[in-house]
């Protein structure tokens, strides 16, 4: 199989094996948290839990003030992840080949920018978990895994767009088979917290407030 080929079989089947694991994944996922439902109560229930649970989503999602470099490296790398995937013109077009839905993609120096910022913010984070002692201690395997999976898209995508690599088309089929990669591992991996963490943080709060805890 030469460059082309594999570009070929990346934009085609490898991308349509790599949507149904992903979605299919995910929705199992889903499922499963969903259908554990709520334990019975064995206090006195307090409130619904349901403004508490919003409470603790909200509050989850504010930058707490301890261990700033490190949260706030890990916000640096979500908010950029955020706008390459939907903001790099080629990956609009994508989204309005696959759902029909288009929006203006922001100029490349603008993408350029967040990618390399991101690919910084990934870094100091892995050396965080290295040099840290507690960070290393619970930092498994798979959430090196995790870590590699999320950081290969980016370098490869970067390494394509600015013709880096040994062949344009070769690094391109690359970058989309690591998207793919990512794709499959989603639900796989402790990465499923992109789709989960709204589910988790309501759960919590939630829990919390009926049984008259402050989130």
């Amino acid at each position: 199989m030469n460059e082309v080929e594999l570009l070929n079989w990346a934009r085609g089947p490898g991308l349509a094996y790599a949507i149904i694991i992903m979605v299919a994944g995910l929705t199992l996922r889903v499922f499963e948290i969903v259908s554990l439902g709520r334990p019975k109560e064995l206090a006195k229930v307090r409130s619904s839990g349901t403004s508490d649970g919003l409470m603790m989503i909200a509050k989850r999602s504010i930058p707490e003030p301890r261990n700033w470099r490190y949260i706030t490296a890990s916000y640096i790398f979500h908010i950029g992840l955020l706008i390459v995937v939907f903001f790099f013109i080629p990956h609009t077009q994508f989204f309005r080949d696959l759902f029909g839905v288009f929006w203006g993609g922001w100029p490349n120096y603008i993408i350029d920018f967040f990618t390399v910022l991101s690919i910084a913010a990934m870094m100091y984070t892995l050396i965080q978990r290295r040099i840290d002692p507690a960070r290393r201690i619970l930092t498994k395997a798979s959430d090196y895994l995790a870590w590699v999976v999320t950081f290969l898209p980016f370098v490869t995508g970067y390494m394509a767009f600015h013709r880096l690599g040994p062949d344009y088309t070769l690094m391109l089929a690359l970058h989309i088979l690591s998207v793919e990669l990512l794709m499959v591992m989603l639900p796989m991996t402790k990465l499923t917290h992109a789709v989960t963490f709204i589910l988790s943080r309501y759960y919590t709060g939630s829990s919390m407030g009926r049984r008259g805890i402050k989130a």
